[in-house]
């Protein structure tokens, strides 16, 4: 089932897309936008690249630099990956040409770990997009600002991506709500002034529904958390992983190699020896070599009760079924909102409603003596 899916607000964009790379494209549209805005008004710009992402393809010129690269899809990650550096340039050329540039602030960040089947690389770290292990969790990001005070350095700290939304109110000088209760913390002095996150832990995901883990149980989480549940949780130092993390393998670099996946797995490990909780030192072992949940039982004890905690306030999962109205072709070759009932029900009640206060306005005409009103026959009194 295929559909066009590029929008320019609410409207599909048909206009934009004139067989135009992605990358370029959106660069282009962030410049028309820049050159278009008053550099003195706030703006905020969310830039959602599709590199570097399979399907790998990239415009020819940018393989050339990479010849030697003998595995295909390393190399075409490695143009990808070029034309995005050169479009994050023109971004950065684009502010400092309208005026923007003194007073902004760059946050490059990445949603998830590399996939070694498409080009990517997490060595030296363990297993690969879509796992729990460090290679499938931790992301490569940078802010680069005038604004920054210690500038050229490496954060270590604990930053979430629900850190950015309070982050980037307060620099803006937002207020929010004092009874909300955000999930993230502000960290700007964090990745300002090297000062310490407030951030303590990351959930980084609790899901139900995933595999069980045949070896998982109650018992092996201490009567605190069923094991065989696919969870894992950073406190300070600490990682706990439950379940089935995933992939778990340390993948090398194919870079030099076209040899496929039985030269990559050197290092292959199997989870079926009746494991279903780890604990590392993330800041002593992030490749996860050591795993020390039976050195120490009570560290694992206290990130089960975190887990439990967390997941006591966990909205319930709910996938709903397909729904054939939302085939782009009954929708003019486009993805998007199908569900044209719900309006037409909103608007029922909407005149409903308005019908209501339209008789609560009117004035009740006078009683005749002697008539009465909502009279009950038949129901004895008293």
């Amino acid at each position: 089932m295929c559909g066009y899916d590029l929008y320019e607000n609410d409207n599909a964009a048909w206009d934009y897309d004139n067989g135009i790379y992605s990358t370029h494209m959106y660069t282009q549209r962030v410049q028309q936008i820049l050159a278009s805005r008053d550099p003195r008004k706030p703006i905020f710009l969310y830039i959602a690249y599709q590199a570097v992402h399979s399907p790998l393809q990239a415009p020819g010129r940018y393989f050339e630099h990479y010849r030697s690269i003998i595995n295909i899809n390393r190399r075409r990650y490695a143009a990808m990956l070029s034309c995005l550096d050169e479009a994050i340039n023109n971004v950065t050329l684009a502010l400092k040409t309208y005026g923007f540039y003194n007073n902004s602030i760059i946050i490059y960040s990445s949603d998830n770990g590399g996939q070694p089947t498409a080009g990517g690389s997490n060595w030296p770290l363990r297993g690969s997009k879509g796992t729990y292990w460090e290679g499938g969790i931790r992301a490569v990001g940078f802010v680069h600002s005038p604004l920054l005070k210690n500038k050229g350095t490496v954060c270590k700290e604990l930053v979430h991506i629900t850190d950015w939304y309070p982050t980037l109110i307060s620099l803006a000088e937002g207020q929010i709500d004092e009874d909300i209760q955000l999930d993230g913390y502000d960290v700007w002095e964090t990745i300002s002034e090297g000062l310490r996150s407030p951030r303590i832990d990351i959930l980084h995901n609790i899901d139900p529904i995933y595999t069980k883990a045949k070896n998982g149980s109650w018992a092996a989480g201490y009567g605190i958390w069923n094991t065989a549940i696919q969870s894992a949780i950073r406190v300070q130092h600490w990682k706990l992983l439950t379940g089935n993390p995933g992939y778990s393998d340390w993948v090398p670099p194919q870079s030099f190699s076209n040899l496929g996946p039985n030269r990559w797995h050197n290092e292959r490990i199997t989870l079926s020896t009746g494991k279903s909780v780890w604990l590392f030192n993330i800041t002593a072992d992030p490749y996860e070599r050591v795993d020390l949940s039976n050195r120490y039982p009570g560290v694992v004890r206290q990130l089960l009760r975190r887990l439990s905690q967390f997941n006591k306030t966990a909205v319930p999962v709910r996938y709903p079924p397909k729904d054939p109205r939302s085939n782009p072709r009954l929708n003019g070759g486009v993805w998007g909102p199908w569900y044209k009932e719900e309006k037409k029900k909103q608007k029922l009640r909407k005149n409903k409603t308005e019908k209501k206060q339209k008789k609560s306005k009117t004035k009740k005409k006078p009683q005749k003596a002697g008539s009465f009103t909502n009279c009950r026959l038949g129901v004895p009194r008293g």
